[in-house]
């Protein structure tokens, strides 16, 4: 039976066979049974490589964090995860300096703690008592790698098209509405922007397909 720790683009956890290309963390969710007791323990929310100098881990083991997979970087953004500081140090350094300029007014300096920005990406992913912040903005205002949600189903913006999202990739969405529509905004209000500055999410390959 697969473990609850598949993520999708609202942020929810799921029990689903599918693996992803990229791990998670936000702390210890699960008990001793590797059940899921929390969606969250802690404000940073990462997303890790799935190789990391050899390192070996037991999944849901006890007393260490919750290993969580994402289809590909674009569904980790909109569940509001970001990069992790080492062992995507690189990608960590680009998105912090990226998310920093395109969001110059929430943080008090040109270089804040890390810790500045996941309160801010926290704010703007959870609701208090659960469920997943979100906001309208018209589809033509929205850059490539953005979630949006239309008829129920999280769907990616991604070089002039639409994708269904699913665990195991993506596939054509609906024929688009009109760019004035607006649409409901899965990803992150701050990340949005930096994404329009011209940073650009990893996706799953059937993005081009």
């Amino acid at each position: 039976m697969p473990l609850q720790n598949r993520v999708d683009p609202w942020g929810r956890l799921h029990a689903v066979s599918a693996r992803g290309t990229l791990l998670g963390n936000r702390g210890i969710l699960h008990n001793a049974q590797k059940e899921i007791m929390a969606t969250s323990a802690r404000k940073g929310w990462v997303t890790c490589r799935l190789e990391f100098e050899g390192r070996k881990r037991e999944v849901f083991s006890t007393g260490s964090y919750s290993e969580l997979f994402f289809l590909d970087e674009a569904t980790a953004f909109s569940a509001g995860h970001r990069p992790c500081a080492e062992c995507r140090r690189e990608r960590y350094t680009e998105f912090k300096s990226a998310w920093v300029k395109a969001n110059p007014g929430l943080v008090r300096s040109a270089n804040p703690p890390i810790a500045e920005i996941d309160r801010v990406m926290h704010a703007e992913r959870a609701l208090r008592g659960g469920g997943k912040v979100t906001f309208g903005a018209p589809l033509a205002d929205l850059p490539p790698g953005t979630f949006i949600e239309l008829g129920g189903e999280a769907v990616l913006v991604w070089r002039g098209r639409l994708l269904r999202w699913s665990f195991a990739g993506y596939c054509g969405a609906q024929l688009p509405p009109a760019p004035s529509t607006p649409v409901r905004v899965l990803t992150p209000a701050s990340v949005v922007r930096v994404f329009r500055s011209g940073f650009v999410p990893g996706v799953h390959a059937s993005a081009a397909s």
